[in-house]
């Protein structure tokens, strides 16, 4: 998957596009069922899927003026506004989410070339990274919303994507370990344990189980036991 932060806009504009489809076949009353997060119906993880998107489009914007411009103005704001938006009808929240990614959108259009580089410290990264950050909520929490769509459906160039920055971002919560994804000629490895328990399996499922989005039934382990359990992703 490619760094270019111009290209990896189009893989938002697309992975938009498919939640939304996804979301359309929605019976209206559906908003109120569980999704997948704990806690959350279908219609928390559709309001959070736009209100990221602004967020995100007020880094951009800071990166672009150099303005201080918070994603959120608190995280009591930023729960308060998931809250407020969860029990609103399918047609609104499917508006929303297209209202806030042409924001995004147009904000990404209008970044010069040398903004992209600009340090955000909210992300630690530059704004090169927010598209990834923004491809990454949309396509993770479209499989959260408990429908056809599932981490089978990532890309692998996506969930390998995904997977690396979990293990580089893994802190002393983590428990050891070494990943094998299939196909992956280097081992992935979390910790400083000198002999980890070695985990292998498809990349999308390995990506899925360490941000507790599956339940690792088709990975192996060596030596034979049980999986580690990963610490809680996000």
């Amino acid at each position: 998957m490619t760094m270019d932060p111009l290209v990896m806009l189009t893989d938002v504009d697309a992975a938009t596009d498919d939640l939304l489809r996804t979301a359309a076949d929605l019976d209206p009353t559906a908003v109120g069922n569980p999704s997948r997060l704990p806690g959350w119906t279908v219609g928390h993880v559709l309001t959070h899927v736009a209100r990221n998107a602004d967020a995100l489009t007020n880094l951009l914007t800071w990166a672009r003026t150099g303005v201080e411009t918070p994603p959120y103005a608190s995280a009591e704001a930023r729960e308060a506004g998931i809250q407020e938006g969860a029990g609103r009808p399918l047609r609104e929240q499917l508006e929303d989410i297209r209202a806030a990614h042409e924001r995004f959108a147009d904000a990404g259009a209008a970044m010069p070339a040398g903004a992209w580089a600009f340090m955000l410290p909210w992300l630690g990264q530059s704004a090169a990274a927010v598209p990834w950050t923004r491809l990454r909520e949309v396509t993770v929490h479209h499989a959260d919303l408990g429908l056809a769509y599932t981490p089978a459906d990532w890309s692998d160039a996506f969930a390998l994507r995904l997977l690396r920055e979990i293990v580089a971002g893994a802190d002393a919560a983590w428990p050891s370990m070494r990943l094998r994804p299939f196909g992956i000629e280097h081992a992935l490895t979390i910790g400083d344990h000198p002999d980890p328990p070695v985990v292998g399996g498809p990349t999308k499922s390995i990506a899925a189980w360490l941000t507790g989005r599956g339940d690792g039934t088709d990975l192996t382990v060596a030596p034979d036991g049980e999986l580690p359990t990963p610490a809680r992703w996000k």
